[in-house]
């Protein structure tokens, strides 16, 4: 036979050993998956906390991805088919960034990487608990919560809770319905709906807050009203608020490649440095495979400097943010002051899979001496498919800052541009609101929303007891609907105990909340009014609240359409809710077949 034949064959019978060999070799090296309650299926990798790259990571970080952003991990398996997302308006060019980047279209791509199982939601009927359970919709983790029963006043006359001025639940449920489906039940928070939106509040001429009172009938059932507390914030000019030292903890791992995840968020922070003060500080963290330290304390004027930083981080690894965030508040912690604003900021989707730290109870226990020295947190959440809202709402809490979720660029303009920068001060910390109803006057009422940030009623006056903080300029705002009765003229009292952001002994206000204070009907409302209630409406519905079962969406978005004046962000509510009518429209019709 010639040798060339036999060549030939020799080469034909090697590649023939190689596939043979192929999937006992996959197999081997396969990294064994544990499905866990919040149902993640990621492959362990070593914490590495001096910066050193993995060689995979140096691998991965030669390969060609589009716009400068790494592949993801060949361990990470592809995700399952999502809906299409919403095509996003051009962003327009920024002025003072040190590179003119090619248009992005942030809401395209979805998350790809870490996803488990989906886990079936329990029935909300089937717990006595508060926190229902932590369930799984489409790879996303939520916490739902049991929505406030109606009490009866005589036996229980007093309604406690801490405030709180969170956005998050509402941005996240508007890309659900924008991208043509109903939010999964635990992702909707109906505080965080209503206080996404401004009202007109007038703020106070001293103190750090004024309250409003208003009420009227319910458009939804005879012989029921709605009473409205709102809770304006001080003030305080960008000039006039303290120097900030801000900590950005920047998500790089695999699962935060797509184009909604970090490019938006690099982008986001270079939104948020060009709104700083001069006297201000920004320090930039990562967290992936390993905790970075990238950029030392750095002056906000120098923003060449911090683009570049910005512009050169990539996607690729596991999610260490256990380690991220003790780097990151040791950078916090040694500019806290009174006279100093010092915040971390987390950029993520909020999974975490490798690392000592991986509950939000644990990654909290490691950081809590931080937090009791004065450095606040601020969670702000991307991309869809692994987010963990769970983890991001409950960081937020107990890191006493508040949570945000970037669904599109406008989000990012706003969160970056006004929330963050504007209410970075804290002018109250550990708020809370207390509601004694009068017997004589009222014979049922409920919380509408605020489940998770309850406090007993024993605890208003111990000043041990964490609760909410409010920052200049935010407003907050919570609904009763309530069972009037008699002629009594005083229907309640409202309480509100706050301490000085400094401070360790709080201080009380009380107003009257009077029959005079009820409008005729709820045509004769304030236009704030009836927007809160028809976003309150919307997202009780939204949620499956029993107490909501006969509410009609109809009915909530005629109390908006008359309630817009003109604001753009009021309008697109609108929208949604037409959105929200048809997609359970067409549920029930698919549900009646």
């Amino acid at each position: 036979m010639p040798s060339s034949t036999l060549h030939r064959l020799s080469l034909w019978g090697s590649a023939f050993l190689a596939v043979s060999l192929l999937p006992s070799c996959m197999s081997a090296k396969a990294p064994q998956v544990e499905t866990a309650a919040r149902a993640e299926s990621v492959p362990a990798q070593d914490q590495r906390m001096d910066g050193a790259e993995a060689p995979e990571e140096k691998a991965l970080a030669a390969m060609p991805a589009p716009m400068g952003v790494v592949a993801p991990s060949p361990t990470t398996p592809p995700p399952p088919p999502m809906s299409p997302a919403r095509p996003e308006p051009a962003k327009r060019t920024r002025e003072a960034s040190t590179q003119q980047p090619a248009k992005q279209d942030f809401m395209q791509g979805e998350a790809r990487g870490k996803r488990g199982p989906v886990l079936d939601r329990k029935d909300a009927t089937a717990s006595s608990d508060d926190a229902l359970n932590t369930g799984v919709e489409g790879g996303n983790t939520f916490e739902a919560h049991t929505p406030n029963a109606f009490t009866d006043a005589r036996e229980d006359a007093f309604s406690t809770f801490a405030v709180d001025v969170d956005t998050a639940s509402y941005s996240l449920a508007r890309r659900y319905l924008n991208q043509g489906s109903l939010p999964p039940a635990g992702a909707v928070r109906v505080e965080e709906f209503v206080n996404y939106f401004k009202y007109r509040y007038a703020p106070p001429q001293q103190g750090a807050f004024t309250v409003h009172l208003e009420g009227a009938p319910s458009p939804f059932a005879s012989g029921r009203h709605f009473l409205r507390v709102g809770v304006q914030g001080k003030v305080i000019s960008r000039s006039q608020r303290k120097p900030a030292h801000l900590v950005f903890l920047v998500d790089t791992s695999g699962s935060m490649q797509s184009q909604d995840k970090l490019p938006l968020a690099k982008e986001a922070i270079k939104l948020a440095v060009k709104n700083l003060n001069e006297n201000d500080t920004v320090a930039i963290v990562t967290y992936a495979g390993s905790t970075r330290d990238v950029l030392a304390p750095t002056p906000a004027t120098d923003q060449q400097r911090i683009y570049a930083a910005v512009d050169a981080l990539q996607s690729g690894g596991g999610t260490a943010m256990g380690s991220g965030m003790e780097m990151a508040y040791r950078h916090a912690v040694k500019k806290a002051s009174g006279s100093v604003v010092s915040r971390v900021i987390v950029l993520t989707d909020g999974d975490a899979n490798i690392g000592p730290n991986l509950s939000a109870n644990s990654i909290l226990e490691s950081i809590e001496k931080y937090v009791a020295e004065g450095v606040t947190l601020s969670t702000i959440g991307f991309g869809m498919g692994n987010y963990r809202d769970d983890l991001m709402e409950k960081l937020a809490d107990k890191g006493n800052g508040n949570a945000f979720y970037v669904d599109s660029w406008q989000e990012a303009k706003k969160v970056f541009e006004t929330q963050l920068t504007g209410t970075l001060e804290v002018i109250a910390k550990d708020v809370k609101i207390q509601v004694e109803f009068n017997p004589q006057a009222v014979r049922r009422y409920r919380l509408v929303g605020y489940e998770n940030r309850d406090v007993a009623d024993r605890d208003f006056r111990n000043d041990k007891v964490d609760a909410g903080e409010i920052g200049a300029g935010h407003n907050v705002t919570a609904l009763y609907e309530v069972e009037l009765t008699g002629e009594a003229a005083s229907l309640a009292t409202v309480r509100i105990r706050a301490k000085a952001p400094n401070g360790t002994e709080a201080s009380e206000q009380s107003f009257a909340f009077e029959r005079n204070m009820m409008r005729s009907s709820v045509e004769t409302a304030s236009s704030d009014f009836r927007f809160a209630l028809a976003v309150a409406s919307t997202a009780d519905i939204l949620r499956a609240s029993p107490s909501a079962q006969d509410w009609s969406l109809v009915t909530a978005r005629k109390l908006a359409e008359g309630a817009t004046e003109g604001q753009a962000e009021r309008a697109e509510f609108v929208k949604l809710v037409t959105q929200a009518q048809a997609l359970k429209g067409a549920s029930a019709e698919r549900i009646g077949r």
